[in-house]
């Protein structure tokens, strides 16, 4: 068995101190069950994880992403903003944005509690001509 020391790695992995971060991460994620890309040879987690890289049979910017989304306590999901997020009334109605008139001049629309239950339920409005009912 040859050994594995710091020199054989440092060509790969020039940072010491990223070396150590990504051989402690690799050897974690072989006790946890990850397939070896080398023989392991007796040998214990860490060895067989320096050996990994220092002989590049996995890939060092794969290691580093694995490493950081270990980590990661957050994921952050980019969702796509919505362009005009209506204001909100006094009364908690939504209220229209017009740019250059003020919100005490900004004219609502009113609706009953019939319409917003019938368009809730997705039934035609009273007064629309498909509607069959008349009341809930």
């Amino acid at each position: 068995m040859a050994r594995v020391t710091v020199e054989d790695c440092i060509d790969k992995v020039p940072n010491r101190f990223e070396l150590v971060l990504l051989a402690s991460h690799r050897a974690r994620t072989i006790s946890q069950g990850a397939p070896l890309t080398i023989d392991r040879d007796n040998d214990k987690n860490p060895v067989v994880a320096l050996r990994e890289i220092a002989d590049i049979t996995v890939d060092k910017e794969d290691l580093k992403e694995d490493l950081v989304h270990s980590m990661q306590k957050h994921v952050e999901v980019d969702e796509p903003e919505s362009d005009v997020v209506p204001m909100l009334a006094a009364d908690g109605a939504a209220a229209e944005v017009i740019p250059g008139v003020p919100d005490d001049e900004v004219p609502m629309d009113r609706m009953t509690e019939e319409d917003l239950l019938r368009g809730l339920e997705g039934l035609p409005p009273a007064d629309s001509p498909g509607s069959t009912r008349s009341g809930l």
